[in-house]
């Protein structure tokens, strides 16, 4: 059985936090703007999608005629925003233990609050990349809509989903080391395979039901119908999403349980 610990890791919520506050600062420690990078790192990316959108392209998002390429921009960023949590947290799970060894070896640690660090500390940067969201949008269209509110509840179930990838690599990791290798390719491959830069209503029929598998494609188009179409998201759809990926939860969970007597013989 998987312990509770988990999926719900009350017990080491003060260790997750204090980890989390730490792997943000230590990113940026020792550069001359510290944490100002998490502000401005999202700011020169809106910045380059309009240049080029605006400027070169001529872009327009399909339904979203008025704005032209700022509007464009602003679809885009907000789909990077939830790709770029994803790969944050994918690209770093299969090192998350191979780089802790003393963790595993030396000091009795709750391993398993691992992923739930990396999840945080990649929420923390979807938090800013929200803000300099909403004060581009505030300067080109007035504000968000007050459905903006409601993009908690359409990141919820992309959480679990995420915990799992991250038990499930982390683990693998050990054992495999090439599973590293190919989570930087496949995550570049992610990017251009869910709709970041473009949407699926563009799509045929048939790519649009083979995209509804990509576990991102539904949290990319939902928090775009939040934060900028000023609609409410499918609570169906979500809900079921949040069913199966704490069911994958559990599964990576469960895996991470029973090998992880075998990481110090290992490392």
């Amino acid at each position: 059985m998987l312990p509770l610990s988990f999926l719900l890791p009350v017990r080491h919520r003060t260790l997750i936090w204090q980890f989390s506050r730490r792997e943000v600062l230590g990113r940026y420690r020792g550069s001359l703007f510290g944490l100002a990078w998490s502000f401005i790192t999202p700011l020169l990316m809106l910045g380059v999608y309009t240049f080029v959108f605006v400027g070169v392209f001529k872009a327009r998002w399909p339904g979203a005629e008025a704005g032209g390429g700022l509007e464009f921009a602003l679809q885009i960023f907000v789909g990077l925003m939830v790709f770029n949590l994803f790969a944050e947290v994918a690209s770093r799970a299969p090192r998350l233990i191979v780089d802790q060894p003393n963790l595993v070896k030396k000091v009795v640690f709750p391993l398993e609050i691992l992923p739930w660090i990396s999840v945080l500390s990649g929420c923390f940067h979807l938090l800013i990349s929200g803000v300099v969201l909403l004060a581009v949008a505030t300067g080109v269209r007035g504000g968000l809509p007050v459905t903006a509110i409601a993009l908690p509840l359409v990141l919820l179930p992309l959480i679990p989903m995420l915990l799992g990838l991250c038990w499930l690599l982390s683990a693998l990791g050990v054992f495999i080391r090439d599973v590293g290798q190919m989570m930087g390719m496949v995550v570049n491959l992610a990017m251009f395979l869910s709709p970041v830069f473009f949407s699926v209503s563009t799509l045929s029929p048939a790519l649009q039901h083979w995209m509804a598998f990509n576990p991102l494609t539904l949290i990319i188009e939902q928090a775009r119908v939040v934060l900028l179409q000023g609609e409410w998201p499918r609570i169906d759809a979500l809900l079921l999403y949040f069913v199966l990926a704490m069911g994958f939860a559990w599964l990576g969970g469960l895996f991470f349980h029973k090998t992880r007597k075998g990481f110090a013989d290992v490392l």
